[in-house]
């Protein structure tokens, strides 16, 4: 969208949720058209481009760095409810679980869905979802594994941390030896450090399978609840951290404890987030190197607007962060 094209205001309806604290926003009419094929094809076609409408959507002054974009599509599959493209304040997502989670919240309340089970397309592949027809859905992820184990990392000022590689939806540094307390109180610090673990990453060409960047990285701690296996720290790919336990990296996180004998298929995983949220999580083996994820968590509407895009506005297309 350039805005010497556009004369005219325009208008762009959202719902808003926030999946245990993480917000996302799903654009269910005024979006982009991004045409037919799978939602790689339209992912690709709206990161190349409609750059300008992701910014606008949530970045300030309509958003913030924490919100998650959803563009609710039109699926190719015919089995499915619905199709999606995550982004965020940077760019595109892969797949994202919270997302997810509050995308089928917000279909509910359309009244799209009702309780049950339904197929979501997203450009990483089709997820299976679980919703109870209130707040809980449940959703079976794309496949996940480990690429790599312990990967060693230079970082400049803290020394040699180690972390796995792994796959949940999006690539994850998961990274245990960091010692850090993940407390509510030392964020700064957790944001700077993480934020320097994705630097010397990318300084040493360390990547996921096929080159992929590894723009997320998860911190691991002992929880705070004693109802919990463990708490965790992650960092988004535009610079904030996740208030959820997020969903990807939930999945990357069961993922290496399967592949470790750490945990069994019919155990409970519960992952607290760095807020004290909690998403449960279990897998069943799909193949000798993937598990299929499934992760449990519970979204809540919290708006239902109309955003105005106003040419004449130099910020109508957001204070953009890159």
């Amino acid at each position: 969208m350039n805005p010497e094209k556009h004369t005219r205001l325009s208008f762009v309806e959202v719902i808003d949720t926030h999946t245990a604290g993480e917000p996302t926003r799903v654009v269910i009419a005024g979006g982009p058209d991004l045409g037919t094929g799978s939602m790689a094809e339209r992912r690709q076609r709206f990161r190349n481009e409609f750059d300008e409408f992701r910014s606008a959507i949530v970045n300030e002054p309509r958003g913030s760095d924490v919100w998650v974009g959803a563009i609710l599509c039109e699926p190719a599959d015919a089995r499915c409810a619905a199709g999606v493209i995550f982004f965020n304040n940077v760019g595109v997502l892969n797949m994202c679980g919270h997302g997810t989670i509050g995308l089928v919240v917000a279909l509910g309340r359309l009244r799209r869905i009702t309780a049950g089970t339904h197929s979501i397309e997203t450009s990483v592949g089709v997820v299976t979802c679980h919703y109870d027809g209130r707040n809980q859905v449940t959703v079976e992820n794309v496949p996940a594994y480990r690429h790599a184990r312990q990967v060693a990392v230079d970082v400049p000022g803290v020394g040699t941390l180690h972390g796995d590689i792994a796959w949940g939806g999006n690539w994850f540094y998961l990274c245990d030896d960091h010692g850090q307390t993940l407390d509510a109180d030392n964020i700064p610090q957790l944001l700077t450090l993480t934020e320097q673990i994705r630097r010397s990453l990318q300084r040493e060409g360390i990547t996921g399978a096929d080159g992929g960047e590894i723009d997320h990285i998860e911190l691991f701690g002992p929880p705070q609840s004693p109802e919990c296996d463990s708490r965790n720290f992650v960092l988004c790919p535009g610079g904030a951290y996740d208030r959820s336990p997020c969903g990807t990296g939930t999945s990357a996180k069961v993922a290496c404890l399967a592949d470790d004998g750490k945990l069994p298929a019919d155990r409970t995983w519960r992952q607290e987030s760095i807020i004290g949220s909690v998403f449960e999580a279990s897998y069943r083996r799909s193949d000798e190197n993937h598990i299929v994820p499934t992760i449990t968590g519970e979204a809540f509407v919290n708006a239902e607007s109309k955003l105005v895009l106003d040419p004449q506005d130099p910020f109508c297309f957001g204070i953009r962060s890159d």
